[in-house]
């Protein structure tokens, strides 16, 4: 009987090590909280994820022990080499960086985007139209917008970076950083970038009218990562890089292939919120 128990417990402790190595390296699942991408995926959606594509992650706990341990244990951070960059177009799972004065998120959590321009990119948008190192972009079939433009004078103080008198349909330019870029800071442009150089990990201070970088006087900072620039491509209902900002590249964990499942949450009779049209369609 206590042979029978130990094997049992050993096949248990198996079959959750494969899953957590499956779910972190390889293929995970995903649920669209919001409508901010839609119509490519929609709020209800059940995605599958590839993760082996830019190279696993460790999850950020390990599932169930918190309730041995009455707090949830942390793992390191711990990617594997991946067979690809994100690239334009594709559309990313990441994890949430935190918004636009945070120095890191209060919340661990997983976000859905559209990656728009990679590391050294200039984006700028005009009258909502997307362009790129000064090319139009062919929007995919997905991205639609529901208003009409904002005027550039109707500035937006929610915009990312802090101070730029832009909104949403009126933007940039703006480069992507690229690791090795340098960045010249005055007392005009620090307030834009202290966050992202704290979250980089570093300290950032104003004493004497002088900028300090670790407690040393910087008049540049060289950039350490790679980043992207996500937006949803419901253009008008979508908190995204033009809100909080860059994306590193690290924090890249995997692109949808396809929809499992998908229920629409604001129908209550269970068989009618499922939508079976919704299932096994592919992700692009």
């Amino acid at each position: 009987m206590k042979k029978s128990i130990k094997e049992t417990l050993k096949s248990l402790g198996f079959a959750l090590v494969a899953v957590i190595v499956l779910n972190s390296f390889v293929l995970a699942s995903f649920q669209v909280p919001t409508g901010s991408m839609e119509n490519t995926v929609m709020a209800g959606d059940f995605l599958f994820v590839n993760k082996f594509i830019y190279g696993g992650t460790t999850p950020p706990t390990i599932p169930l022990l918190g309730i041995f341990f009455g707090t949830e244990v942390e793992l390191p951070y711990v990617r594997t080499p991946g067979f690809s960059d994100p690239e334009k177009g594709d559309v990313i799972v990441f994890i949430f960086p935190g918004n636009r004065d945070q120095d890191k998120a209060e919340t661990f959590q997983y976000y859905l985007k559209r990656c728009v321009a990679t590391a050294g990119d200039t984006i700028r948008i005009a009258d909502k139209q997307l362009y790129i190192n000064g090319k139009k972009v062919d929007e995919p079939e997905g991205v639609h917008h529901m208003f009409e433009p904002l005027p550039a004078d109707n500035t937006d103080d929610m915009i990312f970076p802090r101070g730029k008198p832009w909104n949403r349909d009126q933007y940039g330019p703006l480069v992507v950083p690229a690791e090795g870029d340098v960045i010249n800071l005055t007392m005009d442009n620090i307030a834009e970038w202290a966050t992202f150089i704290r979250r980089e990990g570093h300290t950032v201070a104003i004493a004497g009218g002088k900028i300090t970088i670790d407690g040393k006087p910087s008049a540049s900072y060289t950039v350490e990562r790679n980043y992207v620039f996500g937006m949803g491509d419901n253009r008008d209902d979508s908190l995204d890089s033009r809100f909080w900002g860059f994306i590193p590249e690290e924090y890249v964990v995997g692109t949808p292939m396809m929809v499992y499942w998908s229920m629409d949450q604001t129908i209550n009779n269970i068989f009618r919120k499922i939508r079976f049209s919704r299932v096994f369609t592919l992700i692009d």
